[in-house]
């Protein structure tokens, strides 16, 4: 890996559970870790429930679109973290993988997606400790 990692996101739609993990991980990494987002089959916007969950910890994803995965972007990453994808999402020889298998919280109301969201902090906390980067408070 590079001096500074880089940690790509994906899931299907990158509209939810992709997207509140990269907010934390931009959230708690202090600008010690590259943080990008994808989806296979991207939506035409973030979850409106994420981004709700999201700001009651602080966090903004407001301005944050939904992409599509795209070759480079998954070459150019050092770890690759994909969330409910199954065999829609990728596979790029010489990754580090994590599938984090996380609820979706499509059509979910605020309690489950505070439920899923806090499961990510858990999970972003867990990579960074693994990456030997400390979170910021």
């Amino acid at each position: 890996m590079t001096a500074k990692p880089s940690v790509l996101f994906v899931c299907v739609h990158n509209a939810g559970r992709s997207q509140m993990a990269a907010g934390w991980l931009r959230h708690l990494a202090g600008g010690a870790v590259e943080v990008r987002s994808a989806g296979s089959a991207p939506a035409e916007t973030i979850n409106p429930v994420a981004v709700e969950a999201m700001r009651e910890v602080g966090i903004d994803i407001t301005a944050n679109k939904p992409r599509v995965l795209d070759y480079e972007t998954a070459e150019a990453s050092d770890v690759m973290i994909t969330m409910g994808c199954g065999d829609v999402c990728p596979v790029f020889p010489g990754k580090r993988y994590e599938d984090w298998k996380l609820d979706d919280p499509a059509g979910q109301g605020i309690e489950p997606v505070r439920v899923i969201r806090d499961q990510i902090k858990t999970k972003v906390e867990e990579l960074l400790a693994s990456l030997g980067i400390t979170a910021v408070a």
